[in-house]
């Protein structure tokens, strides 16, 4: 399923036209711990990688968000 695709770091940076160090932030504790809907991340044998599908809905959370802070 195309929805189950998995990304890597700059996949995800391309994907939302962010910079990659910026991903990277988002991923740290201290990043996750900032949002209220913090960015869904799996680690796979120490890299980290997200699921396409994941990532559309965590989008969707943060578009009907009011917390300004929730949202990229």
């Amino acid at each position: 399923m195309p929805n189950d695709e998995i990304l890597t770091v700059e996949e995800l940076a391309a994907m939302l036209k962010m910079k990659r160090e910026s991903i990277h932030e988002m991923t740290r504790k201290r990043g996750q711990e900032r949002h209220r809907n913090p960015l869904p991340i799996c680690r796979v044998c120490g890299h980290i990688r997200f699921r396409r599908s994941d990532i559309e809905r965590w989008l969707d959370r943060c578009a009907k968000s009011t917390d300004f802070s929730a949202r990229i």
